[in-house]
């Protein structure tokens, strides 16, 4: 990944921050984006203290197309060119279906999936005329096929960037550019793991329903996500790897 450059939008903690701080330290530039400036400040700092990597951080709302476009120029202004993107900005909260409010259905699918749509177009056009192919990684959950209780809101999201996912990986293979998904399931000292793993009794459940009997951490994420927007997976297009330990063959509902 030396020399290459990576967006990753949501990348100022969590599995965003830890892709970005891998990424980095492989020798990619990168590009982080979320809209509280502190914590962004905060991530580069970091991710600087343990690489050598060039690092840019730009606040940014997925939803507005002016603030990705804005930073597809920042981006090539300060690096050249754009090889990688990582879509993984997202929102989410637990509403039973009957009173999943107007403003909360449409909060979610506005971040998640036009926010996926808003960087995949505006980052595919650049990568397209660059005409030196290029790599998308659009972060999901499982439910986004299985379904589950209390996140219809989120499902409906995850599922329509998988169909995205799929549909991009056919059209934009002409130019090189490989687009996949990855389904991570629940991954410690993330903000979804802060609502799973509320109690102690709620951690051995979760442990319980894995068939490795333990929750992912957040090497995990950062080794399959190398994986995948790297040469290492030149022919695989279209895809979504899984990353929960085959816990949703062991069971499809979280709740």
């Amino acid at each position: 990944m030396g020399g290459k450059t990576a967006i990753v939008t949501g990348g100022s903690n969590g599995m965003g921050k830890a892709m970005a701080e891998r990424f980095a330290s492989k020798g990619a530039n990168i590009v982080i984006t979320g809209r509280n400036e502190e914590r962004l400040a905060n991530a580069k700092s970091d991710i600087q203290n343990k690489t050598n990597a060039g690092v840019l951080t730009v606040q940014m709302d997925v939803r507005d197309r002016d603030d990705v476009q804005r930073t597809v120029d920042e981006t090539k202004n300060a690096f050249g060119q754009i090889d990688i993107l990582v879509n993984n900005a997202a929102g989410n909260f637990i509403s039973q279906a009957e009173n999943l409010s107007e403003n909360g259905w449409k909060a979610v699918i506005d971040i998640c999936l036009n926010g996926t749509w808003n960087c995949s177009q505006l980052v595919g056009q650049e990568m397209i005329a660059q005409e030196k192919g290029g790599s998308m990684l659009n972060m999901i959950a499982t439910y986004a096929w299985t379904g589950s209780a209390g996140v219809v809101h989120s499902a409906a999201a995850k599922g329509g960037i998988l169909a995205l996912t799929k549909s991009l990986a056919i059209e934009w293979g002409k130019y090189g550019i490989r687009v996949n998904a990855m389904a991570p399931g629940p991954i410690e000292n993330t903000g979804g793991a802060e609502k799973l793993f509320a109690s102690e009794s709620q951690v051995k459940q979760i442990k319980r329903m894995n068939p490795l009997g333990e929750v992912g951490k957040l090497e995990d994420v950062a080794d399959a996500a190398e994986f995948l927007v790297s040469s290492q997976s030149r022919y695989v297009n279209g895809d979504c790897m899984t990353v929960d330990g085959g816990q949703w063959i062991a069971n499809s509902r979280y709740m």
